[in-house]
């Protein structure tokens, strides 16, 4: 078992990731290749979000498809990975710990933000996972559920993180697929990149008053799973990873944290 887990962040894009962005689903498979083999898994999904940070008991965590309007095909997809109740209730009493409200709910299946991603990652589904909500609050409330949840990168959990680094259907063009990345999405990805590499917090805390910040999110729910990995992965080194951006204004971005020498 490593000493301590990387965190990781994906983009996991629209629910039709898995059939049209090639790039992505390649970087997932491959970072599923190249990490440390977990003892379990914690997602945390911008698809999901409680009153307060909530972990799911699902002893067999549902699939859930909770998008409609997609391909077909999308639906005959399932991601049969046991539960993993006991590190729930671990997740819980390390938040409750340091002083932040969380609760448990007892059979809350795995949605797409998760399971897509998974799928790509560790297609054969035996890691037992648990999905953990975001709550209400904003980045500095989940970068501080992040650092709560540090611990458990010792305990051989990869704690996963997903979400969108920009995420405006209003730069979107869902017929071209193929489109060159809008300068505009490219430039907040970038000043995300750039932040992330000098760990200046502060400006990543106040990014929506950075150039297009509120553009790249006109709700925030999409970039809090950032700031969890960012709070769990404390000093260690972020490392970026690039796909093609999708329907030319979804940044596809992924992070991974190590330890300084891994």
């Amino acid at each position: 078992m490593p000493g301590r887990l990387p965190v990781v962040f994906v983009s996991h894009g629209s629910p039709e990731a898995l059939l049209e962005a090639a790039g992505a689903v390649a970087c997932w498979r491959g970072l599923g290749r190249r990490l440390p083999e977990p003892r379990a898994i914690l997602a945390v999904s911008a698809h999901w979000r409680a009153r307060v940070p909530t972990a799911s008991l699902a002893g067999v965590p549902a699939t859930l498809h909770d998008f409609a309007g997609f391909a077909p095909a999308l639906h005959r997809l399932h991601y049969p990975a046991p539960g993993a109740p006991a590190l729930a209730e671990r997740a819980v009493a390390l938040l409750s710990a340091a002083g932040l409200a969380a609760e448990l709910h007892p059979d809350r299946g795995l949605d797409h933000g998760a399971w897509a991603p998974l799928l790509a990652m560790y297609p054969q589904a035996r890691v037992p996972l648990a999905q953990l909500s975001l709550g209400r609050e904003g980045p500095a409330a989940h970068l501080a559920v992040g650092r709560a949840l540090a611990p458990l990168r010792e305990e051989g959990v990869l704690i996963l993180a997903s979400g969108a680094i920009t995420h405006n259907f209003a730069w979107l063009d869902f017929g071209a697929a193929d489109r060159p990345p809008l300068p505009r999405a490219r430039a907040f990805a970038d000043w995300v990149a750039a932040r992330l590499a000098a760990r200046d917090l502060d400006a990543l805390l106040d990014y929506r008053a950075a150039g297009d910040g509120a553009e790249a999110h006109p709700s925030e729910e999409h970039l809090l799973p950032l700031f969890v990995a960012l709070g769990a992965a404390g000093d260690a080194i972020s490392e970026r990873h690039t796909p093609d951006y999708a329907y030319g204004g979804l940044a596809m971005d992924a992070y991974v944290w190590r330890e300084a020498g891994a």
